[in-house]
């Protein structure tokens, strides 16, 4: 085959490549664009921050024998099922203790690593729990108030502050006051002329 001939093979093999990728791929429970590269993918799904989804990259690389590059609608559905399985249970890959949200949980004493949905119903679980027991920060949430011991004075306000409240009602009395004061001077305005007219009446009976 001449050189020519070889181009136009490579050009009408590229179209072909393109539509292998897949355009939508579910995992943990997000659907992510099959154009996405790897470590981009991870740090889309919900509880996988940036170095974990560093660590997790070179992880899956290992395991699937891919680059940290590759697109993830280039995965077949075996890949993506292992992908799944290495972040839904990342220490037993190696990943350390310390980079796990689930650190010894109370219920089992266990360490592990929760993501997508179940960590939104775990979120949510751990709050209505500390609520019932009436602990400080169960406390704090049920008001809608700061947790983990910021300040309140300067941020995290909700609704209007007190200094705006009495400027509010510093305003409406400033109003009410130059109210009264017009209406005083209108009345005064009216009884200078009914005073006069009286006093005319009385100056003739003299």
């Amino acid at each position: 085959m001449t050189k020519k001939t070889e181009k136009a093979v490579e050009n009408k093999e590229a179209p072909s490549a393109k539509e292998e990728i897949k355009g939508i791929v579910r995992i943990a429970g997000r659907d992510i664009k099959g154009e996405t590269k790897l470590r981009r993918t991870l740090m889309q799904v919900k509880g996988i921050g940036v170095t974990l989804s560093s660590a997790l990259t070179k992880i899956i690389s290992e395991q699937l024998n891919i680059s940290g590059n590759t697109m993830i609608g280039e995965l077949s559905d075996e890949q993506v099922d292992k992908l799944t399985e290495i972040i839904t249970s990342p220490n037993k890959y190696g990943i350390p203790e310390r980079m796990l949200n689930r650190q010894k949980d109370p219920e089992t004493n266990q360490s592990g690593h929760v993501i997508g949905t179940d960590l939104t119903f775990r979120t949510k679980q751990d709050v209505t729990n500390m609520k019932d027991i009436n602990s400080w920060k169960g406390y704090r949430h049920a008001y809608g108030q700061k947790v983990r011991g910021q300040r309140t004075r300067t941020t995290g306000r909700t609704g209007m502050t007190v200094g705006v409240l009495r400027k509010t009602m510093l305003a409406k009395a400033a109003a009410a006051k130059a109210e009264a004061a017009g209406a005083k001077t209108e009345e005064k305005a009216a009884e200078k002329p009914a005073a006069k007219a009286e006093e005319k009446p009385a100056e003739k009976k003299e």
